[in-house]
């Protein structure tokens, strides 16, 4: 994503004093903005339009930036450091998930940063892809920093694949096809407890060629889940081959989900705007599908849908090489 350039007018804004003094330019202003202490907002008032900051509390006001625009770039910024933090972890490590954690990093970044709520529930399916997961939740400070620096290591707790009981984990998972079940179980728990509860899923496309998983789908439909929502990774490949290949019948995906009784819709998993407009778009009262197209190992230019980066790690050139292309598209 290209960065936002200046706006000709930007302005700080004292809420109590009704002050406005130069701040500086939008690039300083979101150096940090991946961090936990900022958030936006639209802002329409007395000093025109804009997007209105607060970082640790203190507002501020860019004048004519558009807020989607904020938004856009505060999430580019936050899955970049994820993909540093996985990429140095894969120098600890032989072999880790790599790619199939590139490819769901926005969507799961979207999920927890835009739509989960305390009382609310993430289950990663595609348990290969969990260090997506872990890399979210230690920058939420769930996971502390000390435990992902020991991921797959014998003093560590944090595996291949998600574990329940570790903080922020739900459900053990990877036995793919399973997780969609156990979703599905988790939101009609909810429903009969009269608890005000969504059930968020990231799955593999790979997941659908298991018939555990469309008797979920179906079982979802027949009780109703509306606090049911599943976000498919649709990177096109499972494990090393191509799906739409190996398994074309899969496809249409959105039209079997619909077939089902859902609701579904496309998005560009990789755009911010893409899944805010596919959430946006929701009409309401049948289980929501997004069916997310993706790029296996998105992010670093030879990793992308290369077969061998679902299990390798870089060695060193390739770790230099894959730090500058982060670098050069920050």
């Amino acid at each position: 994503m290209a960065r936002i350039r200046p706006a000709a007018s930007e302005l700080c804004f004292d809420e109590e004093s009704e002050r406005v003094v130069e701040v500086a330019s939008i690039e300083e202003v979101l150096e940090n903005a991946g961090g936990l202490g900022i958030t936006a907002e639209p802002y329409a008032g007395r000093f025109g339009w804009g997007t209105l900051i607060r970082l640790n509390g203190k507002p501020t006001l860019l004048t004519d930036v558009d807020h989607a625009a904020v938004q856009g770039a505060m999430a580019a910024k936050r899955c970049a450091r994820y993909r540093r933090r996985i990429l140095d972890i894969s120098q600890r490590v032989s072999a880790l998930h790599i790619a199939p954690a590139f490819s769901c990093l926005e969507i799961t970044d979207y999920v927890y940063s835009a739509l989960m709520r305390p009382a609310d529930v993430f289950l990663m399916s595609k348990g290969h892809g969990c260090i997506a997961q872990y890399a979210v939740l230690e920058d939420r400070g769930v996971i502390p920093r000390e435990e992902m620096d020991r991921y797959c290591t014998t003093a560590g707790t944090l595996g291949a694949h998600p574990d329940r009981g570790t903080p922020g984990i739900v459900a053990s998972t990877g036995s793919l096809g399973h997780g969609l079940g156990l979703a599905v179980g988790m939101a009609y728990a909810a429903r009969i407890k009269g608890e005000d509860c969504n059930v968020y899923v990231v799955m593999s496309d790979g997941e659908l060629q298991e018939g555990s998983t469309w008797e979920a789908v179906q079982m979802a439909a027949n009780l109703g889940l509306t606090n049911l929502a599943v976000f498919v990774d649709l990177n096109d490949f499972g494990g090393l081959e191509r799906l739409s290949e190996a398994h074309p019948a899969v496809y249409p995906i959105a039209e079997k989900f619909g077939a089902f009784g859902w609701e579904a819709r496309r998005a560009n998993g990789h755009e911010l705007a893409s899944l805010q407009s596919a959430l946006a778009g929701r009409c309401g009262g049948l289980p929501f599908a997004v069916v997310c197209g993706t790029v296996k190992g998105k992010g670093v230019s030879y990793m992308e849908n290369a077969p061998i980066w679902h299990y390798r790690s870089p060695n060193a050139e390739e770790y230099r090489q894959a730090l500058r292309e982060l670098e050069a598209n920050a």
